[in-house]
């Protein structure tokens, strides 16, 4: 295969494609704030707040709702009109007195922050995945992503046997939530909403890949939620968990489920189908692909 010609001499950018250009890597410097803000709303209660309001509250209301200094209160307009231009929230400007000349903003929860509603008396509630979205913005991985560059200019050998978390952390990621209980207790947290959250649309609108299956071992299961939720609405099928024995020793036996004490890497039980509902490879830098 030829290589690729080389490119005809671009003619120099203008002022303002250069400004262009420039305001774009600012966006990029910047762009971890889009996770940031989220993290920050939801540790606030600010989706449950709007919530509380009918899906619809006034700057003022979320003032006097969420558990910010008196003297910080100016800043959380800034927050909010962030989370508004990314999409979060749906931002009005709405007159306070009746007149244009004072207005105040007013924020609608969005299909997005209503999944971040964990009241559990609510639709919202139920299909909250709040806690997988604090777990993914972690400081935890962000302060591993900061060793990318000096992973890959590693040699094999020492790439073969770290991951960037590895490098940022001492420790590989299992090694860190058995050691951090607070971080662990967020990591199973999150797990298990998204388990609640994907089964509900699964058991609902794609029941028929069970079809046939008389058997079904969750991999990595944790406290089987997931295997609980498909027995429940699949009673046909039997059901297992497989994770590692201080999680399955620990699970109190119902009659719903089965769990079994063992490593995946090393054996799995035998059934018509098996779930790996994440596959969490943390050393997939490794290899190709």
């Amino acid at each position: 295969m030829s290589p690729p010609s080389m490119p005809v001499l671009a003619m120099a950018a203008t002022g303002a494609e250069l400004m262009k250009a420039e305001a774009e890597l600012w966006c990029h410097n910047f762009g971890y704030l889009k996770s940031v803000a989220p993290r920050c709303a939801i540790k606030l209660g600010i989706p449950n707040a709007i919530h509380r309001h009918g899906g619809l509250a006034s700057l003022s209301e979320l003032h006097a709702a969420i558990p910010i200094a008196a003297s910080k209160r100016p800043c959380l307009s800034r927050i909010m009109a962030f989370l508004a231009a990314s999409g979060l929230f749906r931002e009005e400007i709405v007159p306070s007195d009746g007149t244009a000349a004072v207005a105040e903003p007013w924020y609608h929860l969005t299909a997005a922050s209503r999944l971040l509603v964990d009241d559990d008396d609510s639709t919202e509630g139920r299909n909250c995945v709040s806690q997988l979205f604090t777990s993914c913005s972690s400081p935890f991985y962000f302060t591993a992503s900061q060793n990318l560059a000096e992973w890959l200019q590693e040699d094999d050998g020492a790439a073969a046997s770290r991951t960037p978390f590895t490098m940022a952390h001492g420790a590989d990621f299992y090694d860190v939530v058995h050691r951090d209980a607070a971080f662990a207790a967020c990591f199973d947290e999150a797990m298990g909403s998204d388990s609640r959250f994907v089964l509900e649309i699964v058991v609902r609108e794609y029941g028929e890949v069970l079809a046939g299956v008389t058997s079904l071992v969750d991999v990595g299961g944790h406290n089987g939620t997931t295997a609980r939720a498909i027995a429940k609405a699949f009673p046909h099928v039997r059901c297992s968990v497989l994770d590692l024995p201080r999680v399955a020793d620990a699970m109190p036996a119902d009659g719903t489920v089965e769990f079994v004490a063992g490593d995946m890497r090393e054996f799995i039980p035998p059934a018509d189908a098996v779930l790996f509902k994440v596959w969490m490879d943390y050393g997939a830098l490794t290899n190709d692909g």
